[in-house]
């Protein structure tokens, strides 16, 4: 019996419909890494179902996935721009790449003369983008450029008060300044709640979407992981690898189907998994494939116990493993049976 990640697809769309409706701006969805691993057919969809129009991948190659599963007026913006080797999937899929330098610019205006596209600008985190002097040259472009959006990203936006936030906001004002009719997009889930002066007019939610970490937001994900066997352990019986942990108690431990192939790092210090409301503590190393996990208190043998759900969120678990949200739900690998639910998937 595989583990099962049960996906809720309303859900979903009750965080987006939220951050939609708390902005001026036009609420996109970021559907990379196969929708941050919960499915990016599955999810797109249904977000289209519910008015977005604007989904972002990393890979032309995600983009042409995905265009089956869209309508025709939903538009597939692609942050890697345009690579050598990606012509094909742009034909198929339509999709806009975000380009990041003057040579992708010149690559794609070659190949599709008549395509949108989109720029992305270097407002100062040094990953991608057209640095200033570069995107100053493009005022001289032949032809005139005509980008459809101006993109950047915030390198601190998880930090309220850095003031990494401030310089590159007033540095992506003015360097889109030239372009005052173009949209603009600035915020992904982080930089949504700094407010107003960062959305301009488009926002980009991923990982708010999918942990609905915010105000009001719903976690529209669970996981559970099934008992394959328990067994009685004595006082001092060891539990696993290196026989780290040993039982000070008469114990039942049960043997888990998951492990770190499942996103369950071995890292994780202090994990519980949950029966109900009643914590169940993992004990020895997580391995592979199993996990040993001590249900001495409950009074009944579940069939499975609950790694990600109300009683612990991927956020949670980021915390144990000393990183961050992102990291959980992706780690979350193919042997997991995702189950939908809501009509909108």
């Amino acid at each position: 019996m595989n583990p099962v990640l049960t996906i809720d697809l309303n859900a979903i769309c009750a965080n987006w419909r939220s951050l939609d409706q708390a902005s001026r701006a036009e609420c996109g969805a970021v559907v990379k890494a196969n929708a941050y691993g919960l499915g990016a057919a599955q999810v797109a969809r249904a977000l289209a179902t519910e008015g977005a129009r604007k989904f972002f991948v990393v890979l032309a190659s995600e983009a042409a996935a995905l265009r089956p599963h869209l309508p025709e007026n939903a538009e597939i913006w692609v942050f890697s721009g345009y690579m050598p080797g990606d012509a094909a999937d742009f034909k198929a899929s339509g999709a806009r790449p975000l380009l990041n330098s003057p040579a992708q610019l010149a690559a794609f205006r070659k190949d599709f003369p008549d395509a949108p596209y989109g720029l992305d600008i270097d407002s100062g985190m040094a990953r991608l983008g057209f640095e200033p002097a570069a995107l100053a040259s493009l005022a001289f472009a032949s032809p005139p450029l005509r980008p459809a959006l101006l993109t950047s990203h915030l390198a601190c936006a998880d930090t309220p008060g850095h003031a990494m936030n401030a310089t590159q906001l007033a540095s992506f004002s003015l360097l889109t300044a030239a372009m005052p009719m173009v949209p603009k997009s600035l915020a992904a889930s982080a930089g949504i709640a700094l407010g107003a002066a960062f959305h301009f007019d488009v926002l980009r939610p991923g990982i708010a979407l999918y942990t609905g970490d915010f105000a009001g937001g719903t976690l529209p994900v669970q996981a559970e992981l099934p008992i394959i066997q328990t067994r009685q352990l004595l006082p001092g019986q060891p539990v696993g690898y290196g026989a780290i942990w040993a039982a000070s108690r008469p114990s039942r431990i049960a043997t888990l189907a998951g492990g770190y192939a499942d996103g369950v790092f071995r890292s994780l210090k202090g994990l519980n998994l949950y029966c109900g409301r009643t914590p169940c503590p993992v004990v020895g190393r997580i391995s592979m494939d199993l996990i040993g996990v001590d249900i001495t208190d409950l009074g009944e043998i579940p069939d499975s116990l609950t790694l990600i759900g109300p009683q612990q969120s991927p956020g949670d678990i980021a915390a144990l493993a000393g990183t961050i949200s992102y990291e959980v739900l992706t780690a979350l690998g193919a042997r997991y049976n995702r189950v939908y639910r809501g009509a909108k998937g």
